[in-house]
């Protein structure tokens, strides 16, 4: 009885050579048990591939005139970055053809987004310095959109892919799975 009882009240003995147990933690998704909603995630999917192929477009035509784009866009509305102007039009253009891949196939999809919605975010920087608001949000401009909409738009986008994911179409996509290793008391 005694004997028992010192088994009960001990505690492990965790020698430091011994290297802790992997632990894996399933989260439950929502969706595990009830039905996948394909016409969102086509949704999704549609958006996804959409806004992929017009960011490497854009990102093409920096690679087009990168002095240009240069001389007329980063020297005169984003002088404050350190550096040569071309050098940041390379760097926006390779983000806009590198991001966009890794975002439409999944691989690195939120950070991918994340390196396009800062090119975004410099994007409607430059259009509200050079044209300002225009009268957003009611006035009604000569070429029926303003300057900037195009690009906040896009950071949207962006912004979403960011936060959400790629969704469930996609070659990369998250497992729910997450790996620890506890901490040993020494």
């Amino acid at each position: 009885m005694e004997d028992s009882e010192s088994q009960l009240n001990s505690t492990p003995n965790l020698n430091a050579s011994t290297a802790p147990q992997k632990v894996e933690v399933v989260v439950q998704n929502p969706n595990a048990q009830g039905e996948i909603n394909i016409t969102a995630e086509l949704a999704i999917f549609v958006l996804r591939i959409g806004f992929c192929l017009m960011m490497i477009h854009h990102g093409l035509e920096k690679f087009q005139d990168p002095e240009g784009f240069a001389e007329f866009v980063v020297g005169p509305y984003l002088g404050f970055l350190p550096g040569n102007p071309v050098i940041w039009t390379y760097a926006a253009a390779a983000t806009q053809i590198i991001c966009p891949i890794g975002l439409a196939i999944g691989f690195f999809a939120r950070i991918s987004a994340l390196g396009l919605l800062s090119t975004m975010v410099f994007a409607v920087y430059f259009h509200l310095i050079d044209t300002g608001l225009e009268g957003f949000p009611f006035a009604v401009v000569e070429s029926h959109n303003y300057t900037f909409e195009l690009s906040a738009v896009y950071a949207a986008i962006a912004f979403y892919f960011a936060c959400a994911g790629p969704g469930r179409l996609s070659a990369f996509r998250k497992t729910n799975t997450i790996t620890y290793y506890p901490k040993a008391d020494n």
